[in-house]
């Protein structure tokens, strides 16, 4: 094995990591799947791009308005690995119960909105405390490689979950691919009893005080390394990330075609995802400079694939659009970890609203500008919008004294800077975090700030 391989790879020397992703790849299929279905599902009830929208916005919905505290939540348990198991364990339950509704005929669309709705309420609690056990996982030296290799597991069920989901659909129905999306969850629930707890880097309770959200939300704003990655993510993730909603509309509307062009759609995007992860995943620093392009590789690609002619030059383009999101949503996500310190869990969760919660916003917008003037202009908006974003964060971090002033790597932001902007202890108390806002020096790293571990 070469050097960059094992580079790229290294997170998985850790046998706790290796269960956690090999459970992942199960898990993550079966859900991606399931929101193949349940687009595919509202598409044929409701001939309606607006209700695919409406659909996708509830899922998230609860993430916009109780994320933050569900952040507060993690921050206070010390042993994820149990919350995990009983989140995983809750969330087959709204799998099972639509498989039933859709199995038997009964399903209408108030109740897949119901059951969606029900699958985000869970999802506020569960994907802040995915997002943040990484670290306990590998620990602060490796969580930028974690958090790559979590995208090549992601990326590389939005190919397989749809290709399965697509199959299924055209011989089966609908109905079973939420049946294997409820068994899906007993993979990770194996793989989190398996791990060992004793080699877990887990991080201190934060006691219960008022306020936590408020203070994670004035560390943030006073600390660029944070603040600006967070709001790219806030314009992005709100307009640029539909694609489970547009791409159904131009399967069926744009091409004519079944479950299947769906899924091949998806299937491209997963490709250039997993490649871009693989490549974020050999590198072991994030720097203003990569944020920037990879949201403007988002964004131009997206309006490329807006302009396709055939439906097979749009599956060439959305592998790049593919590679560009990845880089830039691990890029945030990693900056985020390392910069957070002992407000980990709540600085996470407001990553997650932003990414998740700006869904219930922008999916009904989009999804209307879609089925008004055609899927073409939604995708348009999203590509418009990264764009913009990237001029805006460029302009952002040159304020700053963040932007590199050359090629040279003496201004980027390593994964070592961007753990010396952390708070500087585990202490517990949110306030031990909240001190004055970091200058940047010239040479990106948020000056005068001491070492901590997360």
């Amino acid at each position: 094995m070469t050097v960059a391989v094992r580079r790229t790879l290294d997170s998985l020397t850790v046998p706790n990591y290796r269960r956690y992703f090999a459970g992942q790849i199960v898990s993550i299929t079966g859900n991606w799947m399931q929101m193949v279905a349940e687009a595919w599902l509202v598409l044929k009830l409701t001939h309606s791009g607006a209700d695919v929208g409406i659909t996708t916005g509830l899922q998230f919905l609860p993430m916009l308005l109780l994320g933050a505290l569900g952040g507060v939540f993690i921050d206070r348990v010390s042993d994820k690995r149990r919350l995990l198991m009983i989140t995983q364990t809750l969330m087959a339950a709204p799998a099972v119960t639509l498989w039933a509704l859709t199995a038997t005929g009964a399903v209408q669309v108030w109740m897949v909105w119901v059951i969606v709705l029900l699958r985000g309420t869970i999802l506020t609690v569960d994907n802040p405390a995915r997002q943040t056990f990484v670290m306990d996982l590998v620990g602060p030296d490796k969580v930028v490689n974690a958090v790559s290799l979590n995208s090549v597991i992601i990326h590389s069920a939005r190919i397989t979950g749809p290709m399965f989901a697509g199959a299924l659909i055209a011989g089966l129905g609908v109905a079973p691919c939420f049946l294997f999306n409820a068994m899906s969850f007993g993979a990770m629930l194996v793989a989190l009893w398996l791990m060992d707890p004793r080699q877990l880097h887990t991080s201190e309770r934060s006691n219960r005080e008022p306020g936590q959200v408020r203070a994670a939300i004035r560390t943030v704003v006073g600390r660029a390394d944070l603040r600006i990655p967070l709001l790219m993510m806030v314009v992005i993730g709100t307009f640029s990330f539909n694609f489970q909603v547009l791409l159904p509309l131009f399967a069926k509307f744009t091409w004519h075609g079944t479950a299947t062009t769906y899924a091949l759609l998806m299937a491209a995007m997963g490709v250039g995802s997993i490649t871009g992860a693989l490549v974020a995943g050999h590198r072991n620093r994030v720097t203003p400079r990569l944020l920037v392009g990879a949201a403007t590789l988002f964004g131009l690609s997206q309006v490329l694939a807006a302009a396709a002619p055939t439906q097979a030059v749009q599956m060439a383009i959305l592998a790049v659009t593919g590679a560009g999101s990845v880089t830039f949503a691990a890029g945030v996500n990693s900056s985020l970890q390392l910069g957070a310190g002992a407000l980990r869990g709540r600085v996470m969760a407001l990553y997650s609203v932003v990414f998740l919660g700006s869904t219930p916003i922008g999916a009904p917008i989009v999804g209307a500008l879609a089925e008004g003037a055609g899927p073409r202009y939604g995708l348009l908006l999203g590509g418009l919008a990264a764009l913009a974003t990237a001029i805006w964060a460029t302009i952002a971090y040159r304020r700053v004294g963040a932007w590199p002033q050359s090629n040279r790597s003496r201004s980027s932001l390593p994964a070592t800077a961007m753990r010396v902007s952390a708070s500087p202890s585990r202490r517990s108390s949110s306030a031990s975090t909240c001190g004055p806002a970091p200058r940047f020096s010239r040479s990106g790293s948020a000056a005068g700030s001491r070492a901590a571990r997360g």
